[in-house]
Order: structure tokens, then sequence, then C-alpha cells
């Protein structure tokens, strides 16, 4: 596949200043393996990670203790609020000042990618036997130029995300497991009138989900359901915004207000949070939602477990839609990026390439998500035990929110029941048959970045009232319209540009 996207126009002060960031490393005429690289001095590395829930790592932390002794290197992180990472770098560019190794979106990659910002680091990767093994050509090839790579891909499993059910709820009401969107719906409905939980009262749910960037957030099996594409969809070579398929949203919006007016779908949800409908499954409110399988099964469920001890859950295969179509939640895979500064000395830009290629080796990538084994964890008598300095600690930040193996059980660990493990295998390798691909994932429009966010906003208010009855069905084909007036028709026309540079 060529790459050819195109970057998007920097103001003149920015291209100059990261023009001007430095001279490209040289390409080694013969380079040694990293083994052999001289780490006699000790050099500073500044490090920019995003951070979550909880926020990052102090300076002290055991973690980056142990890397420092191994690599002999002194590791400064900085962690920065997902939301404000765009920002952070944007800032950072204009006073030429990016760290020497960092996490970067899919946007700022290719917006920076071909003026001279980061490393090119491709001519080395030999020398580095994990970086080299452990990465996939297809994701190092993904938004990069053909023949370079200035980034290296920060792994997130495609067909990822699941349906979780209560089976306790099914086995209580007498139900079968929903194999279609009409079963799914009669089972929601089932589990807001039908008492599951047997405590005397009507106070659950059906199925909730939320919002995240005017995106729907675990709703996607139903969208695949109804022939929805996953944010674009290919179409006679024409790449098409699902806001704008009139048919199949008629019916998918027909269809949740269905399941809104029999109770089967939270009267709430228009005012969910990404993961509030996440919160309510696990406090025992509904019966349905979609969930990162590793979060679930580490976090979610044993939450649960310890308000309902009788609880049960089940993986719910994508329901099929009126036209038989199934799909799994799918994000465009590994499109963010770990960049190297181009403008640094060769020999910093070499010991971060061997800080990399330890993270993805087997013993590197264990201390970065297992911890330190004594510290945060300990074996008895052949089996692991996590202690207290684990949750404290938080010492498998790095591996969550900067770079790891590509492992889809990232969220396991060593001392998680194996029964646990091989179920959530299980789930993983069931999403992976439907898959729900956005076929236009590796494009990247200053429409988008620009009208996107307003025109989305617009669409999905417009949508919700829909689904609330507080409009017509309908309503959808004045929805599309308006997002397309409202910069929906030029970013559809920069995407199919775009689109068409990638695959010519």
């Amino acid at each position: 596949m060529k790459k050819k996207i195109a970057t998007l126009a920097l103001s003149s002060l920015l291209i100059a200043s990261l023009v001007g960031c430095g001279k490209a490393a040289d390409t080694p005429k013969s380079t040694a393996g990293s083994a052999s690289l001289d780490t006699s001095k000790k050099l500073t590395i500044d490090l920019m990670a995003y951070s979550a829930a909880g926020g990052g790592w102090s300076d002290s932390n055991a973690v980056i203790e142990k890397l420092n002794e191994k690599l002999n290197i002194d590791l400064k992180i900085q962690w920065v609020p997902l939301d404000s990472v765009a920002q952070k770098l944007n800032v950072m560019a204009a006073s030429n000042s990016f760290p020497d190794v960092f996490w970067v979106q899919q946007n700022e990659f290719v917006k920076w990618r071909d003026k001279n910002v980061f490393m090119d680091v491709k001519p080395y990767l030999n020398n580095y036997p994990n970086l080299s093994s452990k990465i996939t050509q297809e994701a190092l090839q993904l938004n990069n130029p053909k023949d370079k790579y200035f980034g290296l891909p920060y792994y997130i499993q495609d067909t990822r995300d699941s349906m979780a059910i209560r089976k306790d709820w099914l086995d209580k009401l007498g139900l079968k497991m929903p194999t279609t969107v009409d079963e799914f719906a009669q089972v929601a409905k089932a589990f807001a009138t039908q008492d599951p939980d047997g405590n005397g009262k009507q106070d659950t749910t059906g199925f909730s989900f939320g919002f995240v960037n005017n995106r729907f957030s675990g709703l996607e099996p139903i969208q695949a359901a109804f022939g929805l594409g996953n944010e674009w969809l290919l179409k006679d070579g024409q790449l098409i915004n699902y806001r704008t398929q009139t048919k199949e949203l008629k019916q998918f919006v027909t269809f949740l207000n269905k399941m809104y007016q029999d109770g089967g779908l939270d009267k709430d949800f228009a005012t969910n949070k990404a993961n509030d409908h996440k919160d309510k499954f696990s406090s025992g409110k509904i019966g349905i939602a979609e969930y990162v399988p590793g979060e679930l099964m580490s976090t979610s469920f044993p939450t649960l477990k310890k308000a309902q001890p009788a609880a049960e859950i089940a993986q719910i295969v994508p329901p099929k839609g009126p036209d038989g179509k199934q799909g799994s939640q799918t994000n465009p895979m590994t499109l963010a990026k770990i960049v190297i500064n181009n403008a640094i000395d060769k020999e910093k830009q070499q010991r971060i390439l061997m800080l990399l290629d330890y993270m993805v080796s087997d013993e590197g990538y264990d201390l970065i998500k297992n911890g330190i084994e004594g510290v945060h964890y300990k074996s008895d008598n052949g089996k692991f035990v996590k202690l207290d300095a684990y949750d404290k600690d938080r010492p498998q930040l790095l591996s969550t929110w900067f770079f790891r193996q590509f492992d889809p059980l990232i969220q396991m660990h060593k001392w998680d029941d194996q029964t646990v493990v091989k179920q959530l295998q299980t789930w993983i390798d069931t999403n992976a048959k439907y898959p729900w691909p956005n076929a236009g994932a590796e494009v990247v429009s200053d429409a988008q970045s620009k009208l996107g966010p307003t025109a989305e906003q617009k669409w999905m208010a417009a949508i919700i009232k829909i689904i609330m009855g507080q409009s017509p069905v309908d309503a959808v084909d004045q929805a599309a319209a308006d997002y397309l007036k409202n910069g929906g028709e030029q970013i559809a026309k920069e995407y199919n540009e775009q689109y068409k540079q990638l695959h010519q």
C-alpha cells in the first residue's frame, strides 16, 4: 500500500520552527547490535506519555529505577492527560521543545511526519531484535510513508470490545442468549420489567451505552447489525460517512426508539459519559453493556461480584441485524505512534531505541506489565500472588499508556486466575470473527479537524431526539442534510481525495 497521505497545513511560524529543529541523524553505514552499544555514559531521557484515570507516577517509582539501572539512564517521564496531548504538543512545537521520545496521536503524527521532526527508525530496526520481531510489518507501515518508519505503533487490539450480559439474569427469567437484534431487544425489555435481580422492585434496565466526542460508545455491534459504517463505509469506490446512510439510520433509530419506549434502553442514556454505562453494569443496574474484556474481568466483574455474589456474566456474540449483518466494535489498529525526536544527538536516539526494544522484550514487558518480583508480586508454592504495592505503585502504566507488545491479554497478569484468562482468550477469539473496519481509518482531514466536531455535535443531538421520541424518524433526513451542510460534504471530499492517493 502506498503511503502518500497529504499532510495538513501548518502556520509559517510552526513550519519554520519544526524544520529548524536540527539536522537528521546520519544513517549508519554499518551498525552493531543493540547489545554491543556503549552504555557507559549515563544519559537523561525525557519521555512523554499520556495519562488517564489516576494520573501518572512520581519520579521515584520502582519501575523507573529498574529501567534506569538496566540501561544506565535517568528517565524523566511527563504524564499528560489524554484529552490535552494534542494541545500540549502544539505548544511544544511552537517553542521547539519536543521531548526526546513521546506518544503521539494520528492527527499530530501525520501533521509533522514529513517535517523533519521524527527520527526515521527503519534503518536501525534490524539492530534491535525485539522491535524487529515483535511488531508486524503491517502495523509498522500504517500512516508511515514508503520505506520510512517515523513512528513505532502503539498497539491496540482491533476487534477488542465485547457485549457482556448478566447470565444469572437470563437463567432466572428462563431466557436464551440473544442472537439477533430483535432477541436482544426482547431480553433487554425483560431485564427492565421482570425483576431479574429478585429484589421485588422494578429498578433494573436492560441496556445502556455512552458517548465520546459526539460518537456512540458501547453501541457499535448494534450499529454494525443495521449496516452502518464504522465512521466510514466504502461503497462503489467511495467513502461514505455513516451519518449520511439515511436508509440504515432510520432502521437503527426506529429500533432504539422502540427499546426506549419499552424500557429496555436506559432512560438516562442521553446523559451518559464515556463509561457511565459500564458503571451501571458493575453496580447491578443494567444487564447488558459493552466492555474491554480485560477491564471487565480484572476490575468491573470483581466489583459486581462483591456486591452480588451470585452474579454471572457471558459474552453476547454480535447480534444479527435485519439483513444478517454482524460486527464487533473494531478500532483502527495502532494508529497512535511512539516517536523519537529527530533533533537530539545520535547517541541518545540509540539509547532510546534500546529502551523501547527492552520494553517489548519478554523480560522488559514483564517488568512494565507486572512489576518487580518481591515488590509487586511474589511466588508462593509455584503460584504468583499480587502484593499491595502493585495497586499503590501501578507499575503497569508504561505498558498501558506508552508502549507494549502486541498482546491482547494486556490487562491480564501472571497472578490472575487462569480460568479467567482462558475465558478472556475465548472472548477475544470470538470478537476476531466479526471485524467491522473503518475504511477511512488512515485518512486525516483538515476539514474534519476544523468542521467535524460542530457538525457531529449537531447531528448527534438530532439523533438523540429521535431515539427519545421527541422528533419523528424522518428527521434523520434533515440531520444528514445538516451534517453535510455544516462541513460533512467538505470532509467527505477530502477523505475521498486522500483515500485515492493511498490506494492508487
